[in-house]
């Protein structure tokens, strides 16, 4: 259990860190989830039916972020994380820019892949490097306020890019994002240090106080990793609560749209409003719900999630049935909360449980499994859905594909639970709590 007394509280060099390592977060999200959120405008002028937006939004976008963030994370777990990041947020910066100047469809699916090459460099060794500078009881507040980079990216991407996109067009909106993210990678380059790999970890069998020596094997991690049940299953729970996410993120806009007769305008003040504040919400506070109920029991890293999927649920389906935008936002504000109750218990838990010299591999292995499923299976699933039923009921196709996800909200509520009996029996057999 986590002596919570004996944290050290951050400096204001770790707040520094922190608000920073957010920031690129804001950028990778927003040049990530832009395609979406401009999805009408390329539709019309690039002519992409519904299945090739799901395609290059989904499987081909995680095919390359998902792969290549595994040598990146093992180069970064034994070099200079910080330096790692700052040329990640460059190369998907400039390839956000190139998504931007392309004027075919497979143009815009060379430069969305590019963008997954860099993408795959950021996440994973930011979660080390707050883990590095946030002591133990700390952490899951840390990292619930890094995860509020998905809604403010997305949020931010909504209002901006679609005002850029309505005042001049959807190219503009990714030139100007993939600029500011250039200037953002040198930033980080110049203004972060590289902290000692687990200086802040309590003493515990199995971990390295200070600058550990020891480099991490990448077989050793990956077999580790798997071979462990309890992070398997968080990694499959995570993945089928993505599957929803991702579906749900990547076409809601086009849905709001095309379905529920919402303007360009309208999306880019009420909808982005909803995105940055709901998804925050939950982000912090399940962050917060961690750090509070986890030294007491281990299983909340599971029950969590489990229950905000569950309320869920039923707002999920008002959003879904809503005959116009305005009702349609009021439902949808559950979900936006709720739904996000899984990644900040995801990435502490990973993040407490493994080494310190394997902390960015073992974050990378956490998203390869759950991007796989949710980014990589379900907007391609969703837009494959929402092209089948176009043929016989084309003025609502997306929404009775919208209605298809629901058992998939079942699927990771009973994974959840498993993994809330495996923790109780981990805990019982190592005589922790």
């Amino acid at each position: 259990m986590t002596n919570v007394a004996k944290s050290p509280p951050p400096d204001a060099r770790a707040w520094y860190v922190l608000g920073a390592l957010c920031f690129v977060y804001v950028l990778n999200f927003l040049d990530r989830q832009l395609l979406s959120i401009l999805a009408k405008p390329i539709q019309d002028d690039l002519g992409v039916t519904d299945g090739q937006l799901g395609l290059i939004s989904g499987l081909y976008f995680a095919l390359f972020y998902c792969t290549i963030s595994i040598p990146v994370a093992w180069l970064a777990d034994r070099t200079n994380r910080v330096k790692v990041l700052s040329i990640a947020c460059a190369l998907w910066s400039a390839a956000t820019v190139a998504c931007g100047l392309s004027s075919t469809y497979p143009q815009l699916v060379l430069a969305r892949m590019s963008v997954g090459v860099g993408e795959a460099g950021g996440v994973p060794p930011s979660y080390a490097i707050i883990t590095d500078y946030f002591a133990p009881g700390r952490r899951g507040t840390a990292l619930g306020l890094f995860n509020l980079g998905p809604p403010l990216g997305q949020a931010l991407g909504v209002a901006f890019g679609a005002s850029i996109a309505a005042a001049y067009s959807w190219r503009s909106a990714f030139i100007v994002l993939g600029v500011f993210g250039i200037a953002a990678a040198l930033v980080v380059w110049l203004t972060i240090k590289e902290p000692k790999r687990g200086g802040l970890d309590l003493p515990t069998p199995g971990t390295v106080p200070g600058d550990a020596p020891v480099k991490a094997g990448f077989w050793e991690t990956v077999t580790m990793f798997f071979g462990r049940r309890i992070l398997l299953l968080l990694s499959l729970a995570g993945g089928a609560t993505q599957f929803v996410t991702y579906s749900v993120m990547n076409f809601t806009v086009l849905f709001l749209m095309r379905e529920k007769g919402m303007t360009l305008q309208e999306v880019a003040l009420y909808y982005a409003l909803l995105i940055g504040i709901g998804i925050s919400i939950g982000m912090f506070v399940s962050g917060r719900l961690i750090d509070r109920f986890s030294a007491k029991s281990k299983q909340a890293y599971a029950l969590i999630p489990a229950i905000g999927l569950a309320v869920s649920v039923p707002f999920f389906i008002g959003f879904v049935w809503a005959p116009g935008w305005e009702l349609a936002l009021l439902f949808l504000i559950g979900p936006t909360i709720l739904n996000y109750f899984f990644l900040s218990p995801a990435v502490t838990l990973v993040q407490e449980e493994v080494k310190p010299h394997q902390r960015v591999m073992s974050g990378a292995l956490l998203l390869l499994v759950m991007n796989l499923i949710g980014l990589g299976l379900g907007p391609t699933y969703l837009g494959a859905a929402s092209d089948y039923f176009r043929a016989t009921n084309p003025d609502n196709s997306l929404q009775l594909a919208f209605y298809t996800l629901t058992p998939f909200y079942f699927l990771a509520i009973a994974l959840y639970l498993l993994l809330a009996r495996m923790l109780k029996a981990d805990a019982n057999r190592t005589g922790g709590q």
